[in-house]
């Protein structure tokens, strides 16, 4: 599907040689679709998104049912995949879901905190100390039990009910995360408000407050087509895992105004064209989410889907 030869690789300065891509289609992607995809779609999605050489593919949640009815069926789906030779991260909201995702052998876990009281309300029901003191005992946990720990952080840089985000609160919050163990920090844009600046200034006051580079991922939303060039500029501070979504699909079901997660195809022909290795295949990828798209019945909104599936 690929014109041969494009992107042509030219390299910029003071980039990453390699980024590992967090693949977050099957879970974030797919969990508030409204009509129920079948737990062998899901796992046959997973596959795919191995096979084109994703190596960090985010499973599905054991959240509750009630909160989440797309990913009810997380004891069903693990099993189905658990094989892959892939990393296979897993949410977990609580010591309950924790439980659950341990008893299948997960080894990689996340929770997911928020920097702005108004979503830690909405979300979990809790302020957002309430929030990491739920966490506490789950991070230790699963740390006795040796698995790597990811803290999700939403709203990092703008809230649909509290508007701008002070960086020192995101600041506080980050710390908080990495202080009770976890091994990796993923800094959301939940309704895709950041600009490169934005991005570039809370990378330096983490760094400040001892909070490494190399622990950080970033999580972008593209609603004001800003995703890319936000990626960038994490590039260039040195950021080296990257939060993307299979032919941009998801979006946040508690903010509404957040549209989809930056696409994985957009991402990959962005870093091929800098001569950053991802060792993903971008038509095996995109064939992928043109079959996922398939199943959803509506195109994929990833421009770089559309343009790689409508070429003669």
């Amino acid at each position: 599907m690929t014109a041969q030869g494009l992107p042509m690789a030219v390299p910029a300065q003071d980039l990453p040689a390699r980024i590992r891509i967090h693949e977050v289609g099957a879970r974030d992607g797919l969990q508030n679709e409204k009509r129920a995809v079948p737990t062998e779609v899901k796992a046959e999605f997973i596959r795919r998104l191995a096979g084109a050489g994703l190596t960090t593919i985010e499973a599905t949640s054991f959240v509750h049912p009630k909160w989440v009815p797309q990913l009810a069926d997380a004891e069903q789906l693990y099993p189905l995949v658990a094989d892959l030779p892939v990393e296979l991260p897993v949410l977990v909201p609580n010591e309950r879901g924790l439980d659950r995702a341990l008893a299948l052998g997960a080894r990689r876990i996340a929770v997911f905190a928020s920097a702005t009281e108004s979503f830690a309300k909405a979300n979990l029901n809790r302020t957002v100390d309430e929030a990491l003191a739920m966490f506490e005992p789950v991070v230790r946990r699963a740390k006795e039990q040796k698995a790597h720990v990811r803290g999700y952080l939403s709203m990092c840089f703008g809230d649909p009910w509290e508007g701008p985000v002070p960086i020192h609160q995101v600041v506080r919050v980050s710390k908080a995360l990495m202080d009770m163990g976890c091994d990796e920090l993923s800094l959301g844009d939940t309704i895709g408000v950041a600009t490169p600046g934005h991005v570039l200034d809370l990378l330096s006051q983490l760094n400040e407050e001892r909070v490494p580079t190399s622990a950080i991922g970033v999580h972008f939303h593209d609603t004001y087509g800003q995703a890319l060039a936000n990626t960038l500029a994490a590039l260039q501070h040195g950021v080296t895992t990257v939060d993307a979504s299979a032919g941009g699909l998801g979006g946040c079901p508690y903010a509404k105004s957040a549209t989809g997660n930056l696409a994985t195809e957009d991402l990959v022909w962005m870093l091929q064209g800098l001569g950053i290795d991802t060792g993903v295949d971008l038509d095996r990828l995109t064939a992928t989410s043109v079959w996922m798209a398939a199943h959803l019945d509506r195109p994929s909104p990833s421009r770089t889907v559309r343009a790689l599936s409508h070429k003669e």
